[in-house]
């Protein structure tokens, strides 16, 4: 496949936004500067070949952008959210589409099924938080899957950025919303958030070298009013010096070449 601007890879993951039922759209479009900057995080270092897992991605554009792009793609997921239950497979119509293998599995409970050396990279967005089970034994598959030098991208919301170390000195810092927990049959919010200190300790089990921890604060960014994500931007800028500040952390890194 061709190269693609990352302006024609707007405009691609745009329209297949347009696809999905209109709260999906919404979340789509709304997360769409998120998605772009997780797929450069990938380009940049391993460019657009080679095969790639995306681990608890759900109905995430990622993975469409990353097939679009060339790189052989899966993604794992157990697509039990509430959105997948309520409007069923064609969620994922668009990700079969762009050549997206969809495999339906618990990674925690059943990890994944790689044999060793197979992948070039592998990532995981916004979904550890999620996690009822203990990932170790899932990373260590994981690490095996990876082929030596392969890449490997761990994200999350940060349990203790700026905001939240702020509304908690005035009461304000609940985990989640009640309901949330208490009336939903299954609970599918967030259970544990990392810090910067959780990837530095996921990294060091894992046996990674070159890791890298950077931040970037989204939630700002994402809000309907203009003055509201200019002023995020701004922030964003500053706040990307000091990680541990930020509301989205990311772990970056590589299996080592000699296995």
């Amino acid at each position: 496949m061709p190269a693609i601007s990352e302006t024609a890879l707007r405009e691609h993951l745009e329209q297949v936004s347009r696809c999905f039922p209109e709260p999906v759209e919404r979340m789509h479009l709304a997360n769409l500067d998120r998605t772009l900057f997780d797929i450069g995080l990938v380009t940049e270092r391993r460019g657009v070949t080679g095969r790639l897992v995306d681990l608890g991605g759900g109905v995430s554009l990622f993975s469409v952008g990353c097939a679009m792009l060339g790189m052989e793609t899966v993604l794992i997921d157990d697509f039990a959210d509430p959105q997948n239950l309520e409007h069923g497979p064609s969620l994922l119509a668009e990700h079969r589409a762009a050549g997206v293998d969809i495999v339906e599995r618990n990674i925690v409970e059943d990890s994944v099924d790689f044999p060793p050396d197979r992948l070039d990279v592998a990532v995981s967005f916004h979904s550890i938080e999620h996690w009822h089970r203990s990932p170790k034994r899932l990373f260590a598959d994981v690490r095996q899957a990876l082929r030596p030098g392969g890449l490997f991208i761990l994200a999350g919301p940060n349990n203790v950025n700026l905001r939240k170390r702020l509304t908690a000195l005035v009461g304000r810092a609940k985990w989640s919303a009640m309901a949330d927990w208490y009336e939903a049959e299954l609970f599918r919010g967030h259970v544990r958030e990392p810090d910067v200190g959780d990837l530095h300790y996921i990294a060091a089990d894992m046996g990674l070298e070159g890791v890298e921890i950077i931040g970037r604060n989204w939630l700002g960014r994402r809000s309907p009013h203009r003055a509201t994500r200019a002023a995020a931007a701004v922030v964003d800028r500053v706040l990307r010096l000091a990680p541990s500040l930020c509301s989205d952390i990311y772990m970056i890194g590589t299996k080592p070449s000699a296995g």
